[in-house]
């Protein structure tokens, strides 16, 4: 499958997770299939944007936020972008203590 077959799936995969749903429940929340949610997650299955509303709705996320900046996400020495995507894949909480970690690591790097 193509790369943002994948990319897209991994965000799907990253906003389930901080909700600390299920597959299960999200395709129950979603009205589909819990192997096609796995599918999409994998970048296995191309999503229809019916079947995207309905996956985003569920997660109660923009279909705007799957695809920001997606373009350059494909590019995995994009360090930056890529810890966007870990950290925005984490609720609140644990958003703020990974933050305060890469600022002491970075404080560390300066001394």
């Amino acid at each position: 499958m193509s790369d943002i077959a994948k990319t897209v799936g991994r965000r799907l995969r990253s906003y389930r997770l901080a909700l600390g749903l299920s597959q299960e429940r999200l395709a129950e929340r979603a009205g589909l299939h819990p192997t096609y949610i796995g599918q999409v997650e994998r970048g296995e299955k191309n999503l229809t944007i019916e079947s995207l509303e309905k996956i985003t709705y569920a997660l109660q996320v923009p279909m705007s936020g799957v695809f920001e900046r997606i373009e350059e996400r494909n590019d995995n020495d994009n360090y930056p972008l890529l810890a966007y995507d870990l950290l925005s894949s984490k609720n609140a909480e644990d958003r703020k203590r990974l933050y305060g970690i890469l600022q002491e690591i970075d404080g560390y790097a300066h001394r």
